[in-house]
């Protein structure tokens, strides 16, 4: 059975980068024609919260993906990164308590055969801990059979793409059979 997965990724947030490498994914994945899987991709997202999370709540809505998976550049980190959770402390209001949501996924299992990749319980403080926290909040009220994944993607090159790609592919075929 063929899984629709809904994939995201950001566009640039600085004057000096000439890419954002979430996105340099996504568009090295849409290049693979042997995967079983309906792909849509919501590419370049803005680097905004509110923006970026309301653009993929509708698509959402309209999809009904089976699975959706958020992808944000890390150019700190040197191999893609899962992450467990998310909090809303950047998006928290005067009267607001700060609220951590975790994803339903395995991830231990998720990344048991991957050659690099990591499980991190620190998305970041920026806008992919956001939009991460409200897809999981959005989901959980109104989708809960929809699992969502954050991956952090570290910044490409020709040495590195090979093996994360892999690491991906590995990663969405597995999610796939949930």
């Amino acid at each position: 059975m063929h899984k629709t997965i809904l994939l995201t990724s950001f566009d640039t947030w600085l004057e000096s980068q000439q890419s954002n490498s979430s996105d340099d994914l996504l568009l090295e994945l849409a290049k693979l024609a042997s995967l079983p899987h309906h792909l849509t991709f919501l590419r370049l997202l803005p680097v905004d919260v509110q923006l970026a999370s309301s653009r993929v709540i509708a698509q959402i809505n309209e999809l009904q993906p089976d699975l959706v998976i958020c992808c944000g550049m890390a150019a700190s980190r040197t191999q893609l990164s899962v992450e467990a959770n998310a909090s809303n402390t950047g998006i928290l209001s005067v009267d607001s308590i700060e609220t951590v949501l975790q994803t339903s996924i395995d991830l231990e299992e998720l990344v048991a055969e991957a050659a690099a990749v990591e499980i991190s319980y620190d998305c970041g403080k920026f806008v992919c801990e956001g939009l991460y926290y409200c897809v999981l909040d959005y989901l959980s009220q109104h989708q809960p059979t929809v699992s969502c994944l954050f991956v952090h993607v570290p910044v490409l090159n020709q040495d590195n793409l090979p093996g994360i790609m892999a690491d991906f592919v590995l990663i969405l075929n597995k999610l796939a059979l949930l």
